[in-house]
Formats: C-alpha cells, sequence, structure tokens
C-alpha cells in the first residue's frame, strides 16, 4: 500500500461513518469468531448426510472470512479486535435452545436449518452494509472482500433452503407429534 493511501484510508476512517465502519467490522470479526464454535456443535446434531456437509462446508467457509476480517483489520492499521454482539449471542443461545429441545431427526434438522438461517441473515445484512460503507469510504479492497464474503452467505443460505425443501422438511412433517 503506498503511503498516499495509508493517508487516505486514515482520513476516511476518522469520519464517523469510518468509526461505525470499525465498530461493524469488530461486530461480524465476534460472530465469525462465535460460528467457528457453534458450526460443529450443529454439525454433530444434523442427522441429514446433506445438512451435514452443508455445516461442514460453511464451517471452512466462516475459517476463511475470519482471515478476510482479519485482512481488513490490517487494512485500517487496526489489531483484530472483536466486539461482542449481543444479537448473534441470542441467535445462537436460541439455536441452542430449539436444537436441545427438538427430538434426534429430521424435526431437529428443521430446527437446526430454521437457526442456521437467522444467522446467515444477520451476517448477509452485516456485510451488504459493511460493503456499502467500504464502498463510501473508499476502501477499495474492503468492498471486494466484503462482496466475497457476501456472495458466500448468500449461497449458504440458499444451499440450507434446498436441503430444507428437498428432504428435511418433508420429513419432518411425517414425523409424529410428542
Amino acid at each position: 500500500m503506498k503511503k498516499s493511501e495509508k493517508t487516505a484510508i486514515s482520513e476516511e476512517m476518522a469520519s464517523k461513518l469510518g468509526k461505525l465502519f470499525e465498530q461493524e467490522i469488530r461486530d461480524i470479526y465476534w460472530v465469525e469468531k462465535a460460528l467457528l464454535k457453534a458450526l460443529p456443535k450443529m454439525a454433530k446434531k444434523a442427522t441429514s448426510p446433506d445438512l451435514v456437509t452443508a455445516l461442514q462446508d460453511h464451517l471452512t467457509e466462516t475459517e476463511e472470512q475470519v482471515s478476510r476480517v482479519e485482512r481488513i483489520f490490517g487494512m485500517l492499521n487496526k489489531e483484530p479486535r472483536a466486539k461482542k454482539c449481543e444479537a448473534m449471542e441470542g441467535l445462537l443461545k436460541e439455536a441452542e435452545e430449539v436444537t436441545g429441545e427438538a427430538e434426534e431427526g429430521a424435526m431437529r434438522d428443521a430446527a437446526i436449518i430454521a437457526s442456521v438461517q437467522k444467522v446467515e441473515h444477520y451476517e448477509i445484512s452485516s456485510y451488504g452494509t459493511l460493503r456499502t460503507f467500504a464502498q463510501t469510504l473508499q476502501l477499495d479492497e474492503a468492498v471486494t472482500i466484503l462482496e466475497t464474503t457476501l456472495e458466500e452467505e448468500k449461497k449458504a443460505d440458499t444451499l440450507l433452503t434446498e436441503v430444507a425443501v428437498s428432504n428435511v422438511n418433508n420429513e419432518a412433517a411425517w414425523e409424529p407429534a410428542e
């Protein structure tokens, strides 16, 4: 990065929007780190092979997403530091409760999909907002990184819908209620 680019980034980040961008990057960093712990637990509880694969694949993507967020911290000349995301903590707590209450099988798989899709929608919203902030702040490299992750999150959400529609929801519909 050229010195003039560093100066431009410093000036942009000194703005109120720059400060908000930094806060939101810290938020999504916490989210991704929390998902590194939550996704393996959900994959363990899942019974649908397609769902297990989707969760494991998304875990691999999440590891890369953490690295990308760390690259953005580097661009901002900031140490990677997470800011606890109360919203995601709530979504993950709810996911744990819902999947813990559901009996093993398609019903639990449907609950896992519903929970993970809530998480995905939070991430889609966050990465979309971050990308827009980065565009306004003229952080072109960050825009590219954020767009890559945004597309991955959208694909993960679509894949979960496909798993739900292709078999999990129908199987859950035929499981007898207790």
